[in-house]
């Protein structure tokens, strides 16, 4: 059986949005962005231990959002399951915060998708659909991570 790239067999396989949007790139860029914003908010800012150096935790989080979208493992390789809830218990997450967070993650998300999209028409025609299904995941978490 033909298995390359062109063949009909392979191009019926639902591709994972890790490859729709071009790889680990997509999403280094993503928590890049997200970082800018977290940068200039104090009340966010305040949670990290190293807040001079976001550095580590700008990898973790592209690292994270690939493996979870289809990507390599090197997230759980490197820290093993994810376990966002206990990862996050030692922070007080309210609604304010949980809103702090999703603003920062939904600008971020408009800049990456639109430098991802560029004049490309076929990714200018997928972007609202990318943009949903990544929107839905990212109030999904937020709320389950709340705890206060």
């Amino acid at each position: 059986m033909n298995t390359d790239a062109s063949s009909p067999a392979s191009q019926n396989v639902a591709a994972t949005l890790f490859e729709r949007v071009g790889g680990l790139a997509f999403f280094e860029r993503l928590a890049a962005e997200f970082y800018v914003g977290v940068r200039t908010d104090p009340v966010l800012l305040a949670l990290y231990p190293q807040p001079d150096d976001l550095t580590g935790a700008q990898r973790r989080l592209a690292l994270f959002l690939a493996q979870y979208w289809g990507g390599p493992t090197d997230y759980s390789d490197e820290r093993g399951h994810p376990r966002l809830r206990m990862r996050h218990a030692t922070f007080p997450i309210d609604d304010s915060m949980r809103d702090r967070w999703l603003k920062h993650m939904n600008t971020a998300l408009e800049v990456a998708v639109a430098a991802w999209r560029g004049d490309d028409a076929v990714r200018r025609a997928s972007a609202t659909e990318l943009v949903g299904e990544m929107r839905d995941y990212f109030v999904r978490a937020a709320d389950h991570l709340r705890n206060v």
